[in-house]
C-alpha cells in the first residue's frame, strides 16, 4: 500500500524528469520530423479515462494523416497510417510526450494503458476494476501480448495488476517492455491495423 500511494508516484516523479531531460533532443526531432511528413499538429491528444474514471488530455506524436472521404468521414486506421507512422507505433516512439503526462500526475510507467472513453459504460463489473490504478505507459497487459491478444484476455491482465501492484512487478514489468519493443512484439492485432474497437463482453 506504501509503494502504491506514495513510493510509486515519487518514482514516476523522478523517472519522468530524467527522461524528458534526457531524451528532449529525440523528442525535438521527432517533432519535426512528424511536422514534415504528417503535417500539424504534431502532437496526437485525446481524451482518456484514468484513475476512477477521471478523464484527461493524453498525449502522443502522431502516427496518422487526417484523410477523409467525400462526406468529410476520416478514412479507416490502415490508410491513414502511413510508413512513417507504421515506424513510430513499432518502435513505441510515438508513446514519448507521454512522460509529461506522467509527470502531471494523469499517469504512471506502469499501469494498464488508457483506452477510450466510450468503453467505459461497456466494462463489466470486473473489467472496470482495471481503473483502480493510475493508467501506465505500459503495463501487464502490453508484455502479454499487447494488441495481439483479445480485449477480455487483455482486461483480465490489467485487473490482476491492480490486485498486485508491487515495484519488483514494475521492475518487471518494464524489463519485458523493453525486451517487446525491441522484438516489436504485438503491435498490431490479426485483423486491425491497431485494434479491434471494444464492443463489450458477452456474458
Amino acid at each position: 500500500m506504501i509503494y502504491r500511494k506514495f513510493v510509486k508516484r515519487f518514482f514516476d516523479i523522478v523517472l519522468s524528469i530524467a527522461a524528458i531531460t534526457l531524451l528532449s533532443p529525440v523528442l525535438i526531432v521527432l517533432a519535426i520530423l512528424v511536422r514534415v511528413k504528417l503535417g500539424s499538429p504534431v502532437l496526437f491528444r485525446q481524451q482518456r479515462p484514468g484513475y476512477h474514471g477521471r478523464i484527461f488530455g493524453l498525449m502522443k506524436f502522431r502516427s496518422m494523416t487526417d484523410e477523409r472521404d467525400e462526406n468529410g468521414e476520416l478514412l479507416p486506421d490502415e490508410v491513414r497510417l502511413t510508413s512513417f507512422g507504421k515506424k513510430l507505433r513499432s518502435t513505441s516512439l510515438d508513446e514519448l510526450p507521454e512522460f509529461f503526462n506522467i509527470l502531471k500526475g494523469d499517469m504512471s510507467f506502469v499501469g494498464p494503458r488508457p483506452l477510450l472513453v466510450q468503453y467505459l459504460p461497456l466494462y463489466n463489473e470486473e473489467q472496470a476494476h482495471r481503473h483502480d490504478v493510475l493508467p501506465g505507459l505500459t503495463g501487464w497487459a502490453q508484455v502479454n501480448g499487447r494488441n495481439a491478444i483479445s480485449w477480455e484476455k487483455k482486461f483480465e491482465y490489467d485487473v490482476w495488476y491492480t490486485r498486485n501492484v508491487s515495484f519488483l512487478l514494475d521492475l518487471k514489468i518494464v524489463f519485458m517492455t523493453v525486451a517487446a519493443v525491441v522484438k516489436r512484439d504485438g503491435i498490431s492485432s490479426e485483423t486491425h491495423a491497431t485494434m479491434e474497437f471494444f464492443t463489450g463482453t458477452k456474458e
